[in-house]
């Protein structure tokens, strides 16, 4: 079932760069994400709203609102930088930058997480990043 949920999340992620670049055209990069912001915000609490689970914020231990706090700044710097550059540069450039991030999480993931590094995970990040690489130079010789 992850699978399914994974390529929709890269579905929906490429239709959000999409429509990000022609919204972001004549906006300031940052009012741009600020206004996604609010919606982001509707959006993910209607769920939590309509199934009543509101109550378990209560339930949150405080190592988990300090992981999840960072992870919001985190996730809100990114955004903020991805506008930006989105403002900038060609969105193919700028998205295959952006997804050479798999790379850095598998160094986060070994490093802290201690999750077991293959050669399957060396080989594929080196392929990424060469991607990465192509594509952006690609799009900017355009």
């Amino acid at each position: 079932m992850w699978l399914i949920f994974a390529i929709l999340d890269a579905l929906m992620a490429a239709v959000s760069v999409i429509l990000t670049k022609a919204g972001v055209k004549n906006v300031n990069p940052v009012l741009a994400f600020a206004l996604q912001s609010v919606l982001i915000l509707i959006v993910s609490w209607s769920p939590v709203l309509y199934k009543g689970n509101q109550n378990e914020v209560g339930k949150i231990d405080k190592q988990a609102w300090l992981f999840l706090a960072g992870a919001g700044v985190a996730t809100a710097l990114s955004s903020l930088f991805k506008f930006r550059a989105l403002k900038e540069g060609n969105a193919g450039a700028v998205t295959s930058i952006d997804r050479g991030a798999l790379v850095f999480v598998v160094i986060f993931a070994t490093l802290f997480l201690k999750e077991k590094l293959t050669w399957q995970l060396v080989a594929g990040s080196i392929l990424i990043i060469g991607g990465a690489v192509l594509i952006a130079t690609a799009q900017q010789e355009k």
